[in-house]
């Protein structure tokens, strides 16, 4: 099991943050890295999950009625989900904005 995230010192870290144990992505809180993010337009959405199978931080989940959302508290950001879309209803919008 992966150590808790406030008891990692820097001189721990793997060179290029390469991840080395598996299964502990759900630990560490990694939306803040993002500068974008996917917002869907559920009135073109047909429900398909192609944003759910290719996103690589598996933080695409099916909501309730069937639609797909990031949870933006894991979402890098990446715009895969978005490029990936077949219907185009996932934009990216910056953080900014």
């Amino acid at each position: 099991m992966a150590k808790p995230m406030d008891q990692i010192t820097w001189q721990e870290l793997e060179t290029g943050s390469v991840v080395t144990e598996i299964g502990n992505a759900r630990q560490y809180e990694t939306g803040s890295w993002r500068s974008e993010r996917p917002v869907v337009d559920a009135s073109g959405c047909i429900k398909c999950g192609v944003c759910w199978l290719f996103c690589p931080d598996s933080c695409v989940k099916q909501a309730a009625d069937g639609h797909f959302e990031a949870d933006l508290t894991y979402c890098k950001g990446c715009g895969i989900c978005a490029k990936e879309c077949p219907t185009g209803c996932i934009k990216m919008v910056s953080e900014e904005g």
